[in-house]
């Protein structure tokens, strides 16, 4: 993952999947990137070593800027289009991989950053280290990478079209205020920032917690939420099923009963 002309660093630790974007000085993407995400979402998912994904910025300053402006600039109408169409699938795979994905912001995160953050289930922000906006409509375009969706989802409609209309930027404690961030950590350094995000992720991982069940919850809620609600509750029983005939299940009712805590083994 990590070849000469990579984008994107990808570490495997404690059953956490690191996917770091890497492209300074703003870790805008490009279609290069997207490809090397995308890859590195597939990879995670089918990796049983992989319990959670976090996302992150290179740096400290950006956690991603969104697109690259100058290559949009150069490129044909065409290609926009499949870029934008790339980009989406590429986040909608992120969504939809039954692993839990933390967004670890610890930087501006701003336009098509913010629409990758949007995609992840949880979103961790380091505190003073930057901004959050949509400000696509000062470029004479929209958030195109699924962000007006995202957002509204996240916001509500009048409130998400007043934040893209307006394009405004915000802190991060306005974003937790708003329910864009889950949490905003203090932390003097970038690395501090890195450890915290780090110890915060563990917690879902085996043997704290069964981690096939907290992916089922994110697939139960990312999918179940845009469908019609009976459609939802089968889904919901399908996954539950799933959930009985593992091990870790027998585990933690058994635990239950000996009145211990679970030992989970991700089985």
């Amino acid at each position: 993952m990590n070849e000469a002309n990579s984008k994107l660093d990808y570490e495997v630790k404690d059953g956490i999947a690191f996917v770091t974007l890497n492209d300074p000085p703003a870790n805008t993407y490009s279609y290069e990137m997207m490809q090397q995400l995308d890859r590195a979402i597939l990879e995670a998912r089918m990796d049983d070593a992989v319990q959670v994904i976090v996302i992150t910025g290179k740096g400290g300053k950006f956690f991603c800027a969104g697109a690259d402006i100058r290559m949009l600039a150069d490129v044909t109408p065409s290609f926009k289009y499949y870029f934008c169409l790339h980009a989406n699938e590429t986040l909608s795979r992120l969504e939809q991989t039954p692993k839990l994905v933390i967004a670890a912001i610890n930087g501006h995160c701003v336009g098509g950053g913010l629409e990758v953050a949007m995609a992840a289930d949880i979103r961790i922000a380091r505190k003073g280290s930057g901004k959050l906006g949509l400000p696509e409509v000062s470029l004479g375009v929209l958030p195109g990478t699924g962000g007006t969706q995202r957002l509204v989802r996240i916001v509500g409609k009048s409130k998400a079209i007043e934040l893209m209309a307006t394009g405004q930027l915000f802190d991060f404690e306005r974003g937790v205020e708003l329910g864009i961030v889950n949490q905003v950590f203090e932390a003097e350094t970038a690395e501090q920032f890195a450890q915290m995000v780090h110890e915060y992720a563990v917690q879902f991982t085996t043997p704290n917690k069964a981690a096939h069940a907290v992916g089922r919850i994110k697939r139960a809620v990312q999918t179940g939420a845009e469908i019609p609600f009976e459609s939802a509750l089968a889904l919901e029983r399908e996954l539950q099923q799933q959930l009985f005939q593992s091990e870790d299940a027998k585990e933690g009712l058994q635990a239950y009963v000996e009145k211990r805590k679970p030992q989970f083994k991700g089985g």
